[in-house]
């Protein structure tokens, strides 16, 4: 069966920092893809803003290039690059001042496509760049802007970066987007809970012992290490990417399929968690190895700041306060240089209240794991009787789903979660968005325990290059019993 291409309206997309490394990384790679899949309409066109002095051919050279290297499995047929080549449009312009303006006004005179614009730039240009578009006309009730993350460092950067945008543009035309929500597999939760009675009626504290997140990195900071010293792990991770997991995992049923029908119900799990008490937060630094100190240098090396209080790992337990999951702890898991590539969701049902086999003396549960990457797929534990003589003697086995192994190939084509996001922001659909008021209850729900810890002026916790964190996060399971999954590829 292969992959059902679904059109789109004829578009026009404007990519803000078009030359910068997100730009070349994931969204001009991801629009190649589309239009190879035949999903780009004829007369389509991205255009690349940027401050470089550069002509449309200068440009489109930047294009070929970051598709060759970043344009995933190839090689490409030089035809096909070049009719995706003439597509691409390029303006050179002043995000704070008046240059480039007027050019890009020309180029989106017309009036028969959608209009879109990537904000594939620092935060502080948001404003700017937004003003400029009502200013030469660009921001008319059709139009619609992409912004990324981060969406403020607290709750109030992030409420005046809300206002500034909605001064210029409705709510329903602002795009924030998490590219871990265009992942397969996380849309796929959403399926496996809502699609399947199986798991609906047990998808609460009465059956469900805890739930795990865990995001694992293998790498370091690299060149974000500016960035990052000032964001840290809580900042970068937990606040966007891991609540909107743990927003999904624990939503209740939406009334429909429909953007503001699901974002509402992640709205009411956030203003539901309970806040974090210091105990049950655990931030750690990477060090560095004393016998590969080049190779794997410590966190503040990395950063360039010797006395850096900032997390590469942080994890921390918390509760939701709703009938549907009083009492279940969630624990969320994040960080850098760990012992492998591994993003995870587990739901860890409780015991049987009873067991009837005497002989078995070990502890057997029902696990659902959801592995978002690398290995994109769904496996449940289930308990049988192990084969041969001797007894009942118990054994846990997975029933498996590795995408790649269950589904034809071409549907899995490695579809990027940018292209995927993009492709939504044409369509019109903000589903996989975030809305205002969710950034909003995020970082009201981490401002206290950000100041908590710097109140107390705590230190991270060290920990070593390939390993599973600080000691003291698992020692934050182990006082409930429980323990972490390992963190594998």
């Amino acid at each position: 069966m292969a992959s059902r291409v679904i059109p789109v309206d004829l578009f026009d997309l404007v990519i803000f920092g078009g030359t910068g490394d997100l730009a070349r990384r994931k969204i001009l790679p991801g629009l190649f893809r589309r239009f190879c899949a035949g999903q780009m309409p004829p007369q389509a066109r991205v255009i690349g803003a940027a401050r470089q002095s550069l002509d449309a051919n200068g440009y489109r050279e930047i294009v070929r290039e970051a598709i060759v290297e970043f344009g995933g499995s190839g090689p490409f047929e030089p035809a096909q690059i070049n009719d995706f080549l003439a597509r691409i449009e390029y303006v050179a312009i002043d995000a704070l001042g008046e240059g480039g303006w007027p050019e890009l006004q020309k180029l989106m005179q017309a009036t028969d496509r959608v209009e879109a614009y990537y904000f594939s730039v620092a935060p502080t240009l948001f404003g700017e760049i937004a003003e400029r578009l009502q200013k030469w006309g660009m921001a008319d009730a059709d139009a619609r802007i992409v912004v990324e993350k981060p969406f403020g460092r607290d709750l109030e950067t992030a409420r005046a970066l809300n206002r500034t945008l909605a001064t210029y543009f409705n709510e329903d035309q602002i795009y924030r987007i998490d590219h871990y929500l265009g992942k397969e597999t996380v849309q796929n939760l959403m399926a496996v809970r809502f699609g399947n009675m199986l798991f609906e009626p047990l998808w609460n504290s009465q059956y469900v012992d805890h739930i795990q997140i865990t995001v694992a990195e293998t790498v370091g900071v690299g060149g974000r290490g500016d960035y990052y010293d000032n964001a840290g792990a809580m900042r970068d991770m937990v606040q966007n990417h891991l609540m909107q997991l743990l927003c999904l995992i624990a939503m209740e049923p939406p009334a429909r399929f429909a953007p503001d029908a699901v974002r509402d119900e992640k709205l009411k799990v956030i203003r539901a968690l309970d806040p974090v008490a210091e105990y049950h937060i655990v931030r750690g630094q990477y060090q560095e190895n004393p016998e590969a100190p080049e190779a794997c240098p410590s966190y503040r090396t990395e950063v360039g700041n010797p006395r850096s209080r900032s997390e590469s790992f942080i994890a921390l337990r918390t509760q939701i306060s709703n009938w549907r999951w009083a009492g279940t702890p969630f624990y969320l898991r994040t960080g850098k240089r760990m012992a492998a590539r591994s993003s995870e969701i587990t739901v860890v049902f409780k015991d049987t209240p009873h067991s009837i086999f005497a002989e078995d003396a070990g502890r057997h549960r029902n696990v659902l794991s959801i592995r978002l990457q690398p290995n994109e797929g769904i496996t449940l534990g289930v308990t049988i009787k192990e084969p041969g003589p001797g007894g009942m003697r118990l054994i846990d086995v997975p029933l498996d789903m590795s995408f790649a192994e269950t589904l034809d190939p071409e549907d899995t084509d490695h579809v990027d979660a940018y292209e995927r996001l993009i492709m939504d922001v044409i369509r019109g659909n903000q589903t996989l968005f975030m809305r205002g008021d969710e950034v909003e209850a995020a970082w009201a729900w981490t401002d206290p325990i950000i100041e908590g810890w710097e109140a107390r002026n705590d230190v991270p916790k060290p920990y070593d290059h390939g390993s599973i964190g600080p000691t003291d996060a698992a020692q934050l399971m182990r006082r409930d019993g429980r323990e972490w999954r390992k963190v594998t590829e």
